[in-house]
């Protein structure tokens, strides 16, 4: 018998959202059971996202958890049905879950938005860039698993360059702009690939300069995914165990507004171009 696979990210948030409906109305799990004409193992096995649920089992949960939002629930319903095995799935049990996760998050995204202050965002760096900040690593990634990853950093790129490229915008920091993590010519190519892609239609690229007053958010670095509606965005954050995702209410509103202050601070998307162009040609 094989080895149950532990639930995507995706499938954990669909998990916890029923799990806050459940709260919100204020039943246990066994109430919940009985209503629902099951036992309780079935409703935290649904709620740990160990075990599916299907459409129907789902609208009458919904419906026994008075939750009349018909939007948050036709969303809900799309995440327990749909069964997208997205080319992030040829990397599951050759890199750890969270490159996976992220990249499914980014798949279904309605928008993205980063703000980044050491590091030019995952998803603009070019193949030598991404190569050094992976050889950076400590302990040393040995050198199939860096060329791994680095080939999934630059498939990701697809939410930018595919067919249906995603609304993305980006704030970066100067100092991600100076940083030089290979070689001169590498951060000129990087540089060069900023500008190309600022003048995509969906794509916005900020700068924030060094000599900017009163700019203390350099702590705020954040990807912010866009859900089908508001209550299923998703903050990730980088942290020392790897990256973790956010979905509380409270936490999304405060990285909205964290977002609109660094964004706030930042030059308008012209001259930020024109502000690379200028760095590009110091190099």
């Amino acid at each position: 018998m094989g080895t149950k696979r532990e639930p995507t990210a995706r499938q954990m948030r669909l998990a916890v959202e029923l799990r806050r409906l459940r709260d919100a109305a204020d039943l246990s799990a066994r109430e919940a059971a009985a209503l629902l004409g099951v036992n309780s193992v079935q409703i935290s096995q649904i709620e740990s996202g160990a075990s599916g649920v299907s459409e129907k089992r789902l609208r009458r949960l919904a419906a026994h958890y008075v939750c009349t939002d018909e939007a948050f629930i036709a969303a809900l319903i799309v995440m327990a049905t749909d069964r997208t095995q997205g080319w992030w799935e040829e990397y599951r049990a050759l890199l750890p879950t969270p490159f996976l996760d992220l990249a499914e998050l980014e798949h279904h995204a309605t928008y993205l938005r980063e703000a980044q202050f050491l590091y030019i965002p995952g998803p603009l760096q070019t193949e030598d860039y991404a190569r050094a900040v992976f050889s950076y690593r400590v302990p040393e990634l040995p050198q199939e698993e860096l060329e791994l990853r680095v080939r999934h950093r630059m498939q990701r790129k697809v939410i930018l360059e595919g067919p249906a490229p995603t609304p993305y915008e980006a704030v970066i920091h100067e100092s991600a702009l100076r940083i030089m993590v290979s070689d001169r010519s590498t951060s000129r190519l990087q540089l060069t690939r900023l500008l190309d892609l600022s003048e995509a239609d969906h794509v916005t690229v900020r700068v924030i300069p060094f000599d900017l007053e009163g700019f203390a958010g350099a702590a705020s670095a954040m990807s912010y995914a866009g859900g089908a509606v508001p209550k299923l965005d998703t903050v990730v954050r980088d942290g020392p165990h790897g990256a973790a995702f956010i979905d509380s209410q409270s936490q999304l509103d405060a990285y909205r507004t964290l977002f609109r202050k660094v964004e706030a601070a930042s030059l308008d998307p012209e001259r930020s171009r024109e502000f690379i162009h200028r760095l590009a040609k110091e190099l």
